[in-house]
């Protein structure tokens, strides 16, 4: 039994979803979601989480698994979906790996072994959230910058708890890129790697316009209030794109339409964002949505799988 993986990524709303839907319904395959929210329960709008109807017509893996309230890592997620990729493979199926994380599917291909040596100091963690909340994170990103020059070319300004774990582990004696590097296992080597997007910035944007009003419609304020509400607890929500744009609105400091303004500017960024992590992994071959239907899509795709389906 080999690997049979197809792992779909790309920036919000290029329509990775629904080439990974096509791709699930030709091959009979299984999809693992590769999202960082899309685990939480009752987060359904402001993660784009799969309808009804596709959860029915094919199976989805590590959606609606936790509660918003509860911690979950890179670590936790690489091994559910190892768990559910040898599951998927055993019966003779194509694992479909779709999702807009970046550093969570990067980890689960490259095989990223998790290593606990660089100490977790829950004091000195405290001590840098609330120099963040002082002086922002600047002064952090120079000092990562100094030890680790090009992991810090991977960090932006609004990376908090990447930053701070970077700063953990440099001043633990060792140093993000060389836990990286210690850590490369032996991934899956022989998947099929895609990165869907568009092929001009202003057609990408123009359909996450197009998503932020839909979900204007499908009630994300309704949603947002519901982890404004919970905010002491719902701590990776609350910093989540989709939900912390309205919360002036409900401080009474923002109108609803500036509030929306803030969601698109924030997931066109995010977009953006993307883009450079997947642009910069090796072997993800470029397909463009707003060019190629989905149907040829999954034609090419199928078509640089080494296995017969």
């Amino acid at each position: 039994m080999f690997d049979r993986i197809i792992a779909i990524g790309g920036p919000t709303g290029s329509g990775k979803s629904s080439l990974a839907m096509e791709l699930a319904r030709r091959t009979g395959g299984e999809i693992v979601s590769c999202d960082s929210m899309q685990i939480y329960r009752g987060l359904d709008v402001g993660t784009a989480k799969p309808s009804a109807e596709d959860t029915l017509a094919v199976r989805h893996w590590l959606i609606d698994i936790k509660e918003p309230c509860e911690r979950y890592s890179v670590a936790d997620y690489v091994d559910d979906a190892r768990k559910a990729i040898s599951d998927i493979n055993g019966r003779g199926l194509t694992a479909i790996v779709c999702g807009g994380t970046g550093l969570y599917m990067t980890s689960l291909l490259s095989g990223t072994v998790f290593s606990s040596s660089a100490s977790q100091d829950q004091e000195l963690r405290d001590e840098m959230n609330a120099f963040v909340e002082m002086y922002g994170t600047a002064p952090l990103l120079r000092e990562i910058a100094q030890a680790d020059p090009a992991y810090a070319q991977r960090l932006n300004a609004n990376d908090v708890k990447r930053i701070i774990r970077a700063v953990e582990i440099i001043r633990s004696g060792s140093t993000p890129s060389e836990l990286i590097e210690a850590s490369r296992g032996d991934g899956y080597p022989g998947a099929v790697r895609i990165l869907v997007s568009c092929s001009t910035r202003e057609a990408l944007y123009r359909r996450i316009e197009a998503r932020c009003d839909a979900m204007m419609k499908d009630g994300i304020v309704d949603e947002a209030r519901y982890v404004y509400e919970n905010r002491d607890s719902f701590t990776t929500a609350c910093a989540a794109i989709g939900y912390k744009e309205f919360f002036g609105y409900f401080e009474g400091t923002r109108s609803l339409e500036d509030c929306l303004s803030d969601l698109k500017k924030a997931t066109r960024h995010y977009a953006k964002r993307q883009l450079t992590w997947f642009r910069r992994e090796k072997d993800f071959t470029t397909l463009f949505s707003d060019i190629t239907d989905t149907g040829r899509m999954a034609d090419q795709v199928i078509g640089l799988a080494d296995w017969s389906f």
